[in-house]
């Protein structure tokens, strides 16, 4: 989302504010304001129900009915020492905030399980800026790398894992960061995404393959010391069988978001899938203008004010689909990936 702002629906509103800027949907938070942002607002109320430790403090926020998890960006290795919190100021768009509010706003809407997004705000400090996010809490969850440390995962949940990932790839949306601790359980068969900073749309390359070998080396990163029976090479291709099948999540996706003036509902995303089905078994240039349509049919499906990102050949907003291409063997634990292969390449990745 980097430089590029996607046109909004009449839901979202943009709000100055000392020294910074605040964007929020307000069918979802009409009333929220720049002490949203401070988790001691939270804790004054009573209202903070837990907290997540990572680079940051991420807040578990109950405010009536609603549920909201509150993130500050914050840098990690070794620039966290110099920057801590801070990032260079480019423009409003590409704040982390911003920009991930509103890829978020987008797959939303287009029937991906992602949360929702409640708002962002971004705040100056000179040549530098600060940022927070907000989104809806997914209620009755549970991170995979909590699951695996508890249980094992039964075949059909590896299956489904396989089917979400899949789905996300089918239009072209790459995750920064898929681990197992950014893939949620939620209640008894869903499987939603979350933690979408520096997330983007891509055109057809490895990035897929560099996808799922990064999952494959927190999976068993963590469960290295635990039993077999939490992870094994089975449920790896449950998951990759789940991957492979040319739709994603069988049938219609999740509903999408509450129709506005701007929606068109899932029929786009249904297109999109149509086209990246499509292109999977389509060779040589034509899958390159069928990931061209599929960036656009992911721009219909979050509304038809959206204009489709950057044209071919552009590297900040493109749109791709790509399958387990590269055999890759994983040496991070006692157990070493199989070779797999493209969906394409199937017959080839059952001999690795």
């Amino acid at each position: 989302m980097s430089g590029q702002k996607w046109p909004l629906g009449s839901e979202v509103r943009r709000k100055d504010l000392t020294g910074g800027v605040m964007l929020y949907d307000a069918s979802r938070a009409g009333n929220a304001a720049a002490g949203w942002f401070d988790p001691s607002y939270w804790k004054e109320r009573n209202e903070v129900e837990g907290e997540a430790r990572g680079r940051g403090t991420t807040h578990f926020v109950r405010s009536g009915r609603q549920q909201f998890v509150l993130r500050h960006y914050r840098r990690g290795g070794l620039i966290a020492r110099v920057m801590g919190d801070k990032y260079f100021w480019r423009n409003e768009a590409a704040t982390r905030g911003f920009a991930e509010w509103q890829l978020l706003y987008h797959l939303h809407r287009a029937g991906l399980p992602v949360p929702a997004p409640v708002a962002a705000r971004y705040r100056r400090h000179g040549l530098l800026y600060s940022a927070d996010l907000i989104t809806e809490r997914l209620t009755d969850s549970i991170s995979l790398a909590e699951a695996l440390r508890m249980r094992g995962i039964p075949i059909l949940g590896w299956i489904t894992i396989g089917r979400c990932i899949r789905a996300f790839h089918n239009l072209g949306v790459c995750h920064p960061d898929l681990n197992a601790h950014n893939i949620l359980l939620v209640g008894e068969d869903s499987v939603y995404l979350i933690d979408f900073d520096r997330g983007r749309l891509m055109k057809p390359g490895l990035w897929c393959d560099s996808n799922l070998v990064r999952l494959r080396r927190s999976l068993e990163k963590i469960t290295y010391k635990l039993p077999p029976e939490h992870f094994s090479e089975a449920d790896w291709h449950g998951l990759l069988d789940g991957y492979r099948e040319p739709g994603g999540m069988p049938g219609a996706p999740r509903k999408a978001a509450p129709a506005s003036s701007s929606d068109t509902g899932a029929s786009g995303i249904n297109r999109a899938l149509s086209v990246a089905a499509e292109s999977a078994a389509t060779p040589g240039p034509v899958a390159t203008t069928a990931a061209d349509s599929r960036v656009e049919a992911l721009a219909a499906a979050a509304g038809p004010q959206v204009a489709p990102p950057a044209a071919s050949g552009q590297a900040a907003m493109p749109g791709s689909v790509s399958g387990l291409q590269t055999a890759s063997a994983l040496a991070t634990g006692s157990q070493v990936a199989a070779a797999t292969a493209a969906p394409a390449l199937a017959q080839t990745a059952s001999t690795a």
